[in-house]
């Protein structure tokens, strides 16, 4: 493996640790795919560090159990927006 690519898990992984960013939010900051931080995560920081990527993946489980629940309170933001735009409108 290349050494960048070790290096990008190594960092993704502490990124995600101490912010405990989702893998949309990490691979924003970092210009890649979700596909890659993924996989940056849980195959190849493994054969890296392997206690560095059961941290970050617990991370990772916590925000996919709750990623319906953001999804919902995101949904109830863009028409609660829309809602009081349409009574400025007509107001």
């Amino acid at each position: 493996m290349k050494d960048y690519i070790e290096e990008r898990a190594i960092e993704i992984a502490n990124y995600i640790i101490e912010e405990k960013a989702t893998v949309r939010q990490t691979a924003k900051k970092y210009g890649v795919s979700k596909s890659t931080v993924h996989k940056d995560v849980t195959e190849r920081l493994l054969q890296i560090n392997p206690s560095l990527a059961a941290r970050a993946r617990i991370v990772l489980d916590v925000n996919k159990s709750e990623r319906h629940i953001r999804g919902g309170m995101a949904t109830r933001e863009k028409y609660l927006h829309q809602h009081i735009g349409a009574e400025q409108a007509t107001g």
